[in-house]
């Protein structure tokens, strides 16, 4: 019995396998990264382009784009999976979803048909960070939610940041893009079983967690913080017009659009936008946007902190607004500087700053949607990263029409590093209205 397991344990010091779901959960955001972000690479490579022949860059956009769109429009019914059957259970299904449909992916021979598996592909990951929000939620105090959602996030940048070197390297080692894909597919399934070996819906169902753990885990936020999954197909009219009804969380959400669609372009189309507006070789142009990237992540762990510093210093509410307004106004200035100068690494070196930026940020956009998503914080979560994923849809549409557009006059860049960063300062407006002590749904 589990709870004869438990009482056999000292209670003096608490174990630590919350710990380990962190570390597995970490894994699965690096997947999840990983096999997101290769395929910005991939689509410039000569590989890919020789299976192509003829594409254009709209087209390839719209191809980048799928996925995002996908993804979003997935987000909620994903998430509300997750609050009904458990974080467990649907988790290790979306990372096995996802990961075959990476290698089905390797497999396409026509545009149309990369569109359809790449659709598919952000309808598996859809509902991956919503979940592992849940599960922190039941896993984590809401004082300490910030931090650990940081180190999830690590693991997404992690995947992020290395996938532009360590799948262009694959890429020339292996000798097609294919290859690569199934490579990543094959990682990805050990993360699947070893997300189902360690992980339970609740410390309560673990055998390996003591008193003193679950203590120091807490139920400080609220009656039903923590509980079973309760959840039903009749909780979804009353859930969807709790989520429509709070202006918080429609304020949250225009901030993840905005602030997304101008994050996109580093994953999208920086790789191209330095290969072909700044003549950057390949290899050269996927050690830059790694470093773009790489350089962020100390920013989840300073972010993670910042989230619970302010809170403690600023109280609950604009101890979640604060952090996240003000990289989001750096950030938008950071895009600004990109228009400065005509050096590649100085637009590198912006574009860094907004990736940190962001970083800064993200713990408190996780926080927040734990802190008012209640029983419904897969849901909730899933509300918030739906919009935040249109951005990147809207990104990865627009910023090749847009250079397309500016093309005639030269000013396509400008037209792009304008528009991210006027959607970086609305997010920093956006979020200024917006109330983490005021749950969507009250506890019942």
């Amino acid at each position: 019995m589990v709870s004869d397991s438990r009482a056999s344990r000292s209670v003096a010091d608490p174990t630590s396998v919350r710990k380990r779901i962190i570390a597995v959960s970490v894994l699965m955001a690096f997947m999840l990264y990983l096999d997101r972000v290769c395929l910005g690479e991939i689509v410039k490579s000569d590989s890919f382009l020789n299976d192509f022949k003829g594409a254009s860059r709209e087209q390839i956009g719209d191809v980048l784009g799928a996925f995002f769109f996908a993804y979003a429009l997935f987000q909620v019914p994903s998430g509300w999976a997750s609050d009904r059957f458990g974080g467990r259970i649907m988790l290790t299904f979306y990372i096995l979803a996802w990961s075959l449909l990476t290698g089905l992916t390797g497999m396409g021979t026509t545009l149309g048909g990369l569109l359809l598996a790449r659709l598919a592909f952000g309808v598996a990951q859809a509902g991956a960070y919503a979940t592992s929000s849940g599960v922190i939620r039941n896993w984590f105090h809401f004082r300490a939610r910030a931090q650990a959602s940081s180190f999830v996030s690590i693991g997404g940048r992690l995947g992020g940041t290395l996938a532009p070197f360590l799948t262009t390297a694959l890429v020339y080692q292996l000798s097609s893009w294919r290859y690569v894909l199934y490579l990543y597919c094959l990682v990805g399934l050990i993360a699947a079983i070893a997300y189902y070996v360690i992980v339970r819906n609740r410390p309560e169902e673990h055998a390996g967690v003591n008193e003193a753990e679950l203590e120091l885990i807490g139920r400080a936020d609220g009656p039903g913080a923590g509980a079973a999954a309760t959840t039903n197909l009749r909780d979804v009219g009353p859930m969807m017009v709790a989520i429509l009804k709070s202006r918080s969380l429609w304020l949250n959400s225009l901030a993840q659009f905005c602030l997304v669609f101008g994050w996109a372009f580093l994953i999208t189309w920086l790789p191209t936008f330095l290969k072909e507006e700044r003549n950057v070789e390949a290899l050269l142009g996927s050690l830059m946007v790694t470093g773009v990237l790489a350089i962020a992540i100390p920013g989840q762990l300073i972010g993670g902190w910042l989230g619970n510093h302010a809170v403690e210093r600023l109280g609950h509410r604009w101890g979640r607004i604060v952090p996240l307004s003000v990289t989001c106004g750096v950030a938008g200035l950071a895009y600004l500087g990109c228009l400065s100068y005509q050096s590649v690494w100085w637009v590198v070196a912006c574009c860094a700053l907004v990736s940190l930026m962001t970083d800064i940020g993200n713990p408190s956009v996780w926080a927040f949607m734990q802190d008012v998503g209640g029983k419904n914080t897969a849901a909730v979560f899933g509300w918030g990263n739906m919009w935040g994923n249109f951005g990147a849809a809207a990104s990865s549409m627009v910023v090749p029409r847009l250079m397309t557009l500016g093309e005639a006059s030269g000013s396509g860049e400008t037209y792009v590093f304008l528009t991210c960063a006027g959607m970086y300062f609305l997010a920093a407006i956006a979020v200024l209205g917006t109330d983490a002590t005021r749950q969507v749904r009250r506890a019942d």
